[in-house]
């Protein structure tokens, strides 16, 4: 059972729940893909809204990873969430609310969630 704590969620992914944590090596990897100085600047291009697919990918995957399952990038595209692109984005939504705390959204962004654009 995750520990909400400790930043883990569950999540359906694929065929089963899994667990998923963004541990110091998740973040520190997050760093170095999205070319962010810093925790802060981890923290700011996640409260910007603005999220691609592979930024998905790259999230999942690092949680996924963080809570000890052995899985690379390209698996983790092929794994399915319920709601599809909105399931994967609750998700990662999730996570990073574990991670971070409550981001706080804009005043006209706190109904809507990121929304999905292409790399």
């Amino acid at each position: 059972m995750p520990n909400r704590l400790r930043g883990e969620i569950a999540a359906e992914l694929g065929d089963r729940t899994r667990k998923l944590v963004l541990t110091l090596g998740a973040l520190a990897e997050l760093e170095g893909a999205f070319g962010a100085v810093g925790l802060a600047g981890l923290a700011a291009r996640f409260e910007s809204g603005a999220i691609s697919s592979r930024d998905l990918i790259a999230i999942l995957g690092c949680g996924l990873r963080g809570a000890g399952e052995s899985i690379n990038d390209s698996e983790v595209a092929q794994l399915t969430a319920p709601g599809g692109a909105t399931g994967y984005v609750r998700i990662v939504a999730e996570l990073l609310a574990a991670t971070f705390g409550a981001m706080a959204p804009a005043k006209d962004d706190a109904a809507r969630p990121p929304v999905p654009q292409d790399a």
